[in-house]
């Protein structure tokens, strides 16, 4: 038995309609037998189970057939962001060791000169590419590879507040306990068409989409990117939708959206960063729904989750999910403390890493989130901040001591310091403020990191001074500097 890949497939009836891409429309069984074609792909390229397969490809229905096949070929998958560079990819590519890399087309000579050992193939947008090439030639047919609860399905790449990605190992077991317990409280059933239009290399499109549809057998629209036009399109034949905060706002931007326009629907969730309130009054006044937020992190999935029926507060992630604990370990009861988690969906460990992995849990086997919340008399949590400086713009996370390394070394600079500053679209803009003594300009910062940088990482503002604020202890006081520039984005951006 495979933990996950037999439950994905388990509910899904072979004739019913699994995943459309655009032209393209495949039944469950149509997966079954695409799936072997890639997991034999894989095992002919000498993949064994546990080895590492490293995927940078744009969003596609062959990118999510490969991670399906990586699944039963029993080996693990490692996601990454279409907008880390070549320098960022070394990294990964360096810790993970994987023995074959995915990559666009255009990208194989430069991943190539990264790889080392690892074996190179290519899958375009269009869904060609030389590992296509290489499973058109492999039968329908594939035994699939036993793996337990415990062996490793994914490792997911988070950064830490000392700017150095880590590898969250993510087994089967845990991946398929939140799909399925997601699954059961969001109601989803095999009538149910979800459109999925986030990014495949990230926990909510990935694991919570496609895991919580497939749980169910539902079917999948898959959009190739978020477009608001494209998603209200795609409505009048869906029941659910997953997004980020800014895919709410960009729709409530959108003349299009209506009561009308969405009365097919049934469940509305969001995610990968905090809802702002006015958001969710605007989205209820507007269609007459209320979104359900829930909360979750790449290493733990999905941990709280408002209710499918029953109050759905606007700044509340809700209760804790069934099998899920929660805990705020607060210096003072009833104040604002560190949210602890604990429960089959918590991960496995940081790859190859042990320090981190025994600094990130408490003696008694708790997983520190670095979240600050509050858990009401209701059972509600409460999220009010981070324990670090994690900025999280347009559900994608930054890590501020990234780019300040990266603004550092640039001649002229002093100090910098990062920090995420309210932003209407985006949830949070990423701002530099940069201490020097240079006759610096802002397109000359941004211009350094664009090279170095994923684009969602790079500052939307570059902001000069003398010096940066400091406590009696020394540190830089980015509380200050949050506060002092609170509305530099205003309503200039909030179209953008």
């Amino acid at each position: 038995m495979n933990w996950l890949f037999d439950r994905l497939f388990a509910a899904g009836a072979p004739d019913a309609l699994a995943l459309e891409a655009g032209a393209q429309r495949l039944s469950y069984a149509d997966l079954q037998r695409e799936t072997a074609r890639y997991a034999g792909a894989l095992a002919a390229l000498g993949m064994r189970p546990g080895d590492r397969l490293a995927v940078q490809v744009e969003k596609s229905a062959a990118n999510l057939i490969l991670y399906l096949a990586a699944l039963r070929a029993g080996v693990v998958y490692l996601p990454l962001n279409t907008a880390y560079t070549l320098a960022e990819l070394s990294y990964f590519i360096g810790d993970a060791e994987p023995s074959v890399i995915v990559c666009d087309p255009a990208a194989r000579d430069g991943v190539a000169a990264l790889a080392g050992g690892a074996r190179v193939e290519t899958l375009g947008r269009d869904g060609e590419g030389t590992l296509t090439d290489l499973a058109r030639g492999r039968p329908g047919q594939f035994e699939t590879v036993a793996r337990g609860s415990e062996d490793l399905a994914a490792i997911c790449y988070t950064s830490g507040t000392t700017g150095r990605s880590k590898g969250a190992m993510l087994t089967h077991g845990a991946l398929a306990s939140n799909a399925e317990t997601l699954a059961g409280i969001w109601r989803f059933t095999g009538d149910d068409v979800l459109v999925n239009a986030l990014p495949i290399y990230h926990v909510h499109g990935l694991f919570v989409a496609t895991h919580v549809a497939m749980m169910a057998g539902a079917a999948t629209i898959l959009q190739p990117r978020f477009d608001p036009a494209q998603v209200l399109a795609a409505l009048p034949r869906a029941t659910t939708f997953m997004g980020v905060p800014t895919f709410y706002t960009r729709l409530l931007a959108h003349p299009g959206l209506t009561a009308d326009a969405t009365r097919h629907m049934r469940l509305f969730v969001s995610g990968s960063a905090p809802l702002p309130a006015a958001t969710h009054q605007a989205w209820e006044a507007r269609t007459g729904q209320a979104i359900l937020e829930r909360y979750g992190m790449t290493e733990t999935g999905m941990n709280a989750s408002n209710p499918y029926d029953g109050p759905r507060l606007a700044g509340s992630v809700g209760p804790p999910l069934p099998g899920v604990e929660l805990r705020v370990i607060a210096d003072v009861a009833g104040e604002a403390g560190e949210v602890e988690v604990k429960g089959p969906n918590v991960f496995a460990g940081y790859w190859r890493n042990p320090d981190k992995t025994a600094e990130a849990f408490t003696a008694d086997g708790w997983f520190r989130t670095g979240d600050l919340g509050l858990i009401g008399e209701d059972g509600y949590l409460r999220l009010v901040g981070r324990g670090n400086d994690l900025i999280i713009t347009g559900g994608l996370n930054v890590y501020p001591a990234e780019v300040e390394a990266a603004i550092d070394v640039l001649p002229g600079v002093i100090e910098s310091a990062v920090i995420g500053l309210p932003h209407a679209d985006l949830g949070e803009g990423v701002t530099a403020v940069v201490a020097t003594d240079a006759p610096l300009t802002e397109g000359e910062i941004l211009g350094a990191l664009a090279g170095q940088l994923a684009r969602f990482k790079q500052p939307k503002r570059v902001l000069f001074t003398k010096a940066l604020p400091r406590n009696a202890m020394g540190k830089v006081t980015k509380a200050a500097l949050r506060r002092d520039h609170a509305a530099l984005y205003g309503a200039a951006d909030k179209a953008m």
